[in-house]
């Protein structure tokens, strides 16, 4: 099990109401066996009502797999930029988990998206709050001729799930009352020496700030 699964309040929630499903159910058919139908009946309907929401609770805590919680401005990376030719650089990305990634890229800028997740009211009562996750980096140019014909460099940083909350919002917007998927929060910056940014995100979208010296 993924150590960030571990301590999530709606895995715990999905194995307690999983496991009780289950004892209802196997308690429906020895009822059965006992010829006892309506008490079969209702716990047999008992156990599949929590069972669902087990499985509703399950399917909550993997969707929310690699998101951070979002109450103020967070630091969601810190990036090394170094140019290594004309409209080439290459970008040394560390996130708060001290995990580090390299990319090449090419273009006159860095750019960097994420997805932000907004929960309603109704979910913020369960614990549920606006969080985010980056999504992707690539590189930009600064002329519109040069982004149409010019080599194209993306990489992801968003980790693959088993459940996709943002395309789930998408395909049913009967979830609209539950939470909002905001597409589109990006930043990016020229490059043309070498630089130390943080990559911040706040409830409003991304920003990208020069924390170091060049030569920190």
């Amino acid at each position: 099990m993924l150590p960030e699964l571990t301590g999530s309040p709606f895995l715990i929630a999905a194995l307690v109401l999983g496991l009780l499903g289950a004892i209802l159910v196997v308690a429906g058919l020895a009822a059965l066996f006992r010829g006892r139908p309506w008490r079969f009946a209702l716990r047999l309907l008992s156990g599949l009502v929590l069972a669902l929401l087990g499985a509703l609770a399950g399917t909550v805590a993997l969707g929310m797999q690699g998101y951070e919680a979002l109450t103020r401005e967070e630091v969601a990376a810190r990036i090394v930029v170094q140019p290594t030719g004309p409209q080439r650089f290459v970008a040394a990305v560390r996130f708060p988990d001290r995990t580090e990634a390299r990319f090449d890229l090419a273009g006159d800028e860095i750019y960097v998206d994420a997805h932000i997740l907004k929960w309603k009211p109704v979910a913020n009562v369960l614990g549920l709050h606006t969080a985010y996750e980056l999504g992707r980096i690539s590189g930009r140019y600064r002329d519109i001729e040069d982004e149409r014909t010019a080599e194209r460099t993306v990489h992801r940083l968003r980790r693959h799930r088993a459940v996709d909350l943002f395309g789930l919002r998408q395909r049913h917007p009967f979830l609209g009352r539950f939470f909002d998927a905001e597409y589109g929060s990006a930043t990016f910056v020229p490059v043309n020496r070498r630089a130390v940014y943080e990559v911040r995100v706040s409830t409003t979208g991304l920003l990208m700030r020069e924390v170091a010296a060049p030569g920190a």
